[in-house]
């Protein structure tokens, strides 16, 4: 393995880290906080620059490439940086409880930031030998089972 490639994987790798620490850093405290917010845009800056560098050792190797990835790799870095931005506007803003609710946003964003990063993981191992669609597949698999047990359960009304 190149060591740009051994770059690219260990900062994006330290975007999932970031990340997920800012994300249920926030959920575990009850209320969104600077140091958050902090873990949201490390995150977000490791995630766009390992991004980057993928992009540019795929488009220098010449062989063809899947717009699967990028695609979706694109909106999760969109969706990061409405996410930070929006976070930073509701810490400035000082609503309590729009920085208490706000956890409901990060954890949703860090799921659907989560199929990318599973789908690179798969499609980049070359052992595996995981067609896109499969690997699309297996981490939207992945997701959905995070999202049952990370996803708040809704209270049902008491049967009387």
């Amino acid at each position: 393995m190149s060591p740009i490639l051994i770059a690219a994987t260990t900062i994006i790798s330290l975007a999932l880290v970031a990340y997920t620490i800012g994300v249920f850093g926030e959920r575990n405290s009850g209320t969104l906080k600077r140091s958050h917010l902090i873990f949201f845009w490390i995150g977000l800056a490791c995630d766009s620059t390992g991004t980057a560098i993928m992009s540019s050792m795929a488009q220098s190797s010449g062989g063809s490439i899947s717009l699967l990835h990028p695609v979706t790799g694109g909106l999760a870095i969109a969706l990061m940086l409405f996410h930070a931005t929006w976070a930073t506007y509701v810490l400035l803003r000082g609503d309590s409880k729009q920085r208490h609710n706000f956890h409901r946003l990060s954890i949703r964003v860090w799921l659907i930031w989560l199929v990318p990063y599973c789908t690179g993981v798969l499609v980049g191992i070359p052992a595996l030998h995981v067609a896109d669609g499969t690997a699309l597949a297996i981490a939207s698999a992945i997701v959905i089972v995070l999202a049952v047990l990370v996803l708040p359960k809704k209270k049902q009304a008491a049967s009387l």
